[in-house]
């Protein structure tokens, strides 16, 4: 059992707990009391701020929207305000840009075409938003007559800067292709850069907006015209070189002025100096079409439209071109009527002109790539018409030959070389220089058949004028054979014309002789040897034949002194009146016949030294051992009172007599 005073203490003790608590539940329940009344002020705080808010909006939003509505009201004044002075802009456009269009492009291209633009513009407004309106008639002739300004001035820039190329610069330009040289790369201006450009500029807007391709004519009509000036000025520059040098003009070699002629070639016999240059003249005009076309192609590609490009050029060579053309069939028709009065030199011509056409065709065809079928066609057609010519000269050459009359009064009376032997060689001689384009002349008239060569199907294709170098020369060394083999018939046939055998002996033997050595003075011999191995020996035989037969000549001046003629006797026994008068007829006939035989071969002639050596010494020779003998036999034989009327000459004087054969100045 707890003491009471324990349990007094207790209750105590728990009574102040009590009481704490109690103080303390009474503060929490005044502090929750004052809590709620500041809920209900704060709640009536926000109701009330809540509720002037909302009046504040339903104020404040009417007079957003307002203000919104007036900002855009403004906006659209502002665009329409933008719009009008747009628009009015287009009414003041003409007046604005008359002036400049009225005063033209030259010297301000960028800012007329600057106006042309400001028009277009107001001629594409008026078009779609007034298409009645007067002001639409007047940008309109404004814009016309702005192109034709336009046009105008694209004419004007082609005509003042385009320039006809100096003879010396073209031939600067084709000699820039010779291999034998490192030269500078020769660069044509034909328009300053300047010009160049406002023409560029020109062309792309009447293109684009002008939608008028006028231009394009202009621009080939001037240009055709230079190329063709140029052209036409080469070649009278060569004519000039030629009459005020009197020598054929070439181009200069490299770092040499080409308006200086340069060193007087060979002239070919038979040729005249001023064909050569007509030749030159024209192979060069074709070289300088080529190189110049070039060039214009190239200008023509940053002036005139891609897909207009072929045709204008087309158009712009054509007259050149033609030239070219007229110029070769002239050629030809020459060669023709040469032909026709047996001028065979002037055939020639065609030769060298023939291969140069040939040579240049691949450049040809590519400069004329994308050009018409008819112009790409014009030289291959030349080159067909000298080809068939130059063949027809090749056959009538060779029938001439063979049928050349026996004219007595065209015979050497000295038995020398006939022309028609000269002719003949040098004509076959001037064929070595053009072997190729001669090749071709035989192979496109198909004249294996005629020669009896075989067509090797390697050789040959479905083109006439396929053909490789070794038929080429098979080709043409049949030819150069017929030739020769005619050439000696001919010859045969002349020298019947002369009554003396032996002189009809020297002719064949000069003629021979010199068939002989002119070949094997060039690639002649070589060429014939490709068909006839045994050419060669065949004319020496026919020049040994041919001396021979003039050898028997001398019979009847020897026969009289050969001892097998001479009369028999006895040494000691004194001769009979017959016997000494046939001694003195053997002298006499001797005497009588070497001095006519001198007298009449003195006027021969032998041109060849080495040939006309040769045949005296072995004349000379037979005679002197013959009349030595002679007169060994008969030097102390009385058969005349009068010796030195009979014994006119010692054995060396013979000798001299005959050295002095085919001599005229002896």
């Amino acid at each position: 059992m707890i003491p009471p005073q324990e349990a007094s203490a207790r209750r105590r003790e728990i009574e102040d707990k009590l009481k704490q608590e109690e103080e303390t539940l009474s503060f929490i329940r005044d502090n929750l009391e004052k809590s709620d009344q500041l809920t209900k002020n704060m709640v009536s705080i926000l109701s009330s701020f809540e509720s002037r808010l909302m009046k504040l909006e339903n104020s404040i939003i009417p007079v957003h929207k307002q203000t919104e509505n007036l900002q855009r009201l403004q906006e659209n004044v502002e665009k329409t305000l933008s719009c009008l002075d747009h628009v009015i802009s287009y009414y003041h456009v003409a007046s604005d840009t008359e002036k400049i269009i009225r005063e033209g492009p030259t010297g301000r291209l960028e800012e007329y075409l600057g106006s042309m633009a400001k028009i277009q513009k107001a001629v594409e407004y008026f078009q779609d938003n007034s298409p009645d309106s007067p002001e639409l008639n007047k940008v309109k002739l404004l814009f016309e007559r702005g192109k034709e300004s336009l046009e105008s001035e694209f004419r004007s820039l082609m005509t003042r800067h385009s320039k006809v190329v100096s003879p010396v610069l073209i031939l600067d330009l084709i000699s820039g292709d010779d291999e034998l040289e490192v030269q500078e790369e020769v660069v044509l201006e034909h328009l300053p850069e300047s010009a160049l450009q406002d023409v560029v500029r020109i062309s792309h807007w009447l293109v684009e907006y002008g939608r008028n391709h006028d231009f394009m004519n202009v621009y080939y009509q001037i240009r055709s015209s230079q190329l063709d000036r140029s052209i036409k000025g080469l070649k009278e520059h060569f004519r000039k070189s030629s009459s005020s040098s009197g020598v054929p003009y070439s181009p200069a070699i490299p770092n040499k002025r080409k308006d200086t002629p340069t060193k007087k070639p060979v002239k070919r016999p038979g040729r005249d100096d001023m064909l050569d240059v007509e030749t030159d003249a024209y192979i060069h005009c074709v070289s300088a079409f080529v190189k110049l076309a070039q060039s214009e192609y190239q200008l023509l590609t940053d002036i005139i439209p891609e897909h207009h490009q072929k045709k204008t050029f087309d158009s712009l060579i054509q007259d050149a071109l033609d030239g070219l053309m007229l110029e070769g069939e002239n050629i030809v028709s020459a060669a023709r009527k040469a032909i026709i009065r047996h001028d065979f030199s002037t055939v020639l011509t065609v030769f060298p002109i023939l291969r140069h056409l040939k040579q240049t065709k691949p450049e040809f065809d590519q400069v004329l790539q994308g050009t018409a079928a008819s112009t790409k066609n014009k030289l291959p057609g030349l080159i067909t018409s000298m080809e068939t010519i130059g063949a027809k000269a090749l056959e009538d050459f060779a029938d001439n030959i063979k049928n050349d009359p026996d004219k007595e009064y065209n015979m050497p009376k000295d038995g020398t070389v006939h022309e028609l032997t000269s002719n003949a060689i040098l004509f076959l001689q001037q064929l070595l220089d053009f072997q190729e384009t001669a090749g071709a002349m035989l192979a496109s008239q198909v004249l294996g058949d005629t020669y009896n060569i075989p067509l090797d199907p390697r050789e040959t294709s479905s083109s006439a004028t396929s053909y490789n170098s070794e038929f080429s020369k098979r080709l043409l060394s049949t030819y150069i054979c017929k030739v020769l083999g005619n050439l000696q018939l001919n010859l045969l046939s002349k020298s019947k014309v002369y009554e003396d055998p032996a002189l009809s002996a020297i002719f064949l033997h000069n003629n021979y002789n010199y068939i002989l050595k002119s070949l094997e003075k060039s690639e002649l011999i070589q060429l014939v040897a490709v068909t006839q191995k045994t050419a060669e020996r065949s004319y020496r035989e026919h020049i040994e034949q041919q001396i021979q037969t003039y050898q028997r000549s001398w019979l009847k001046v020897t026969d009289y002194i050969t001892e097998k003629n001479l009369p028999v006797f006895q040494s000691g026994v004194k001769l009979r009146d017959k016997e000494r008068q046939m001694i003195k007829e053997r002298f006499k006939g001797f005497n009588d016949g070497l001095e006519e035989l001198c007298k009449i071969q003195k006027a021969w002639a032998v041109p060849d030294t080495e040939q006309r050596d040769r045949i005296r010494q072995i004349q000379k020779k037979i005679v002197k051992e013959t009349y030595g003998a002679f007169l060994q036999r008969y030097n102390n034989v009385p058969f005349t009172k009068n010796p030195e009327k009979y014994v006119k000459y010692q054995v060396d004087q013979v000798g001299d007599m005959i050295d002095r054969l085919f001599d005229t100045s002896a």
